[in-house]
């Protein structure tokens, strides 16, 4: 993956951890979206406070315990690929906030030895 580098797009996608997508968790129907497109990557990261549009607080306080924590979804691509999944993920997403900014990458390397490492992303579909 050594081409990665240079000048990509940060995309960031903030949904509630309750959301749903086909009966499933939002953010991991979306992180399954992103590598069955093969994207570069994806991280899933639970806020333990938060709000949106709603003004209602989310937060893991003991007293005040949600069961809808704020979950941001990052992936990093081109500007490309990231427009193309865009309407994808508008029909996936009610409510919820998408950003877009530009980022430099400087370092794209997986902890394989070079041997196994390879230009595509094979999809495990065993896996859950």
């Amino acid at each position: 993956m050594h081409g990665f580098k240079g000048e990509r797009v940060l995309m960031r996608i903030h949904i509630g951890e309750a959301d749903k997508h086909n009966g499933n968790p939002l953010y991991q129907e979306i992180v399954k979206l992103l590598r069955e497109r093969h994207f570069a990557g994806a991280t899933v990261f639970r806020g333990i406070m938060g709000f949106g549009a709603s003004s209602r607080i989310h937060t893991d306080r003991f007293l005040e315990l949600s069961t809808d924590l704020p979950i941001v979804v990052e992936c990093i691509d081109t500007e490309e690929k990231i427009e193309t999944i865009l309407p994808a993920l508008e029909e996936m997403i009610g409510g919820g906030l998408i950003t877009l900014e530009r980022a430099r990458v400087i370092m794209y390397r997986a902890d394989l030895p070079p041997e196994q490492r390879t230009d595509s992303w094979p999809i495990d579909r065993g896996a859950t």
